[in-house]
């Protein structure tokens, strides 16, 4: 199935997927992209203020790209306009089952391609615990529905 602009009013909402972080792919992607002490060892990260292994922000972001684009409704997305008021309230750390959450907050047509339409949609990603780990406002491109 695929998700057009004109079935993305307002107040749409929808589980976009669930996934379980690993220590060791919390170290793996570190070492390569964000390598701080506290996602890439175990025991400077128990030194830190985050008391042990925490996710980068990248990785999140990683997650939440796969996940988004193996989303069930398939949203006809074209381009990324933006994100907006990402915010990480609490680590994300190995074992965490993550839940990540979207609600369509504004939708409007988009003046300069009549075919598409853009969409700010809020994100919420949190853990098993009920703890949010992100927040985020993405504004999208998005395809109306082919004629």
């Amino acid at each position: 199935m695929r998700t057009y602009f004109e079935d993305l009013e307002v107040g749409y909402r929808s589980r976009v997927g669930s996934y379980v972080l690993s220590a060791d792919e919390i170290v793996g992607f570190a070492r390569r992209w964000d390598p701080q002490p506290f996602h890439v060892d175990e025991e400077a990260a128990r030194r830190s203020l985050y008391k042990g292994l925490t996710a980068s922000s990248l990785h999140l972001f990683a997650i939440c790209t796969r996940l988004f684009f193996d989303h069930p409704d398939r949203i006809a997305v074209l381009a990324m306009l933006g994100k907006d008021e990402i915010r990480f309230p609490h680590p994300a750390r190995p074992g965490d089952e993550l839940g990540y959450d979207t609600e369509c907050i504004e939708a409007r047509a988009s003046r300069s391609k009549p075919d598409c339409g853009i969409v700010t949609l809020a994100d919420t990603v949190e853990n098993q615990r009920g703890e949010t780990v992100l927040t985020q406002k993405v504004t999208l491109l998005v395809a109306r529905r082919p004629s």
